[in-house]
């Protein structure tokens, strides 16, 4: 094997050793402030559910389909009129709505089906009935005042907006997860921060690098259960000594 190879085989056995230790350090870091951790994780998520639950507000859509005889050019400019303040300002005094012509054209939205005439006007309300009735009335205005605005005639209701009970936007889940994640993000985050402020000596090679020396030895943690018994252990041992003694 050639000297190139060998260097080749000492950096990458260098590399493996230095990866395992970087792993293993930040596996220390999490179980040393893993309670810091779930702290700020259930924090975080309880906090994400109390928002989700308190300004969750249930939305309901209906939609109202209208055919309009026209080429595809034409319907555009035809359906930008849908939302237009003249055509609005008729629905809200038909139906008496408590507010202006555009604040309910941020309730509407037109689209149309591809390759046909068929336009929707689709309107989002916290009421699912009343969805529907705006949606209607929506409908049946533009048909009555499309021929004063743009002289054109071949507008016809294709099928009514229906009452739908089921809101739009029930998944509260996506705000409840975020926050979980953000909680342990910024856990593990303050984790690693707190570590980095830690002037504590844990390792022999920080002893090494300080007082510049070699380690020669080191006494393991002793814990209460081996004291216990090395302590009765030693009790046992000065009974029978002065048993013989005796």
């Amino acid at each position: 094997m050639s000297s190139f190879q060998k260097l080749e085989d000492r950096r990458l056995n260098e590399f493996k050793q230095s990866k395992e230790i970087d792993l293993k350090e930040v596996f220390m870091i999490i179980k040393r402030y893993v309670w810091i951790i779930l702290l700020i994780t259930i924090l975080s998520t309880s906090a994400g559910a109390f928002y989700s639950v308190s300004t969750y507000s249930p939305l309901y859509q209906s939609t109202a389909r209208i055919i309009i005889g026209a080429d595809s050019n034409m319907i555009t400019t035809l359906k930008v009129i849908i939302q237009d303040s003249t055509v609005l300002e008729k629905v809200v005094q038909k139906l008496n709505l408590p507010y202006s012509a555009e604040s309910l054209s941020g309730k509407i939205s037109v689209g149309s089906i591809e390759n046909s005439q068929v336009v929707t006007i689709s309107v989002v309300d916290s009421n699912p009935k009343q969805a529907a009735t705006i949606a209607n009335a929506v409908a049946e205005t533009y048909k009555d005042e499309i021929p004063a605005i743009m002289d054109f005639k071949d507008v016809r209701l294709l099928s009514e907006a229906k009452e739908i009970p089921f809101p739009i936007n029930e998944n509260q889940n996506r705000t409840i997860i975020i926050a979980a994640i953000g909680g342990i993000v910024i856990g593990i985050g303050l984790a690693f921060l707190l570590d980095s402020l830690n002037n504590s000596i844990r390792k022999e090679h920080e002893v090494e690098e300080l007082l510049g020396i070699p380690v020669l030895g080191s006494v393991d943690k002793m814990k209460k259960n081996n004291m216990q018994k090395k302590k009765g252990r030693k009790t046992s041992f000065e009974q029978r000594s002065e048993t013989l003694g005796s």
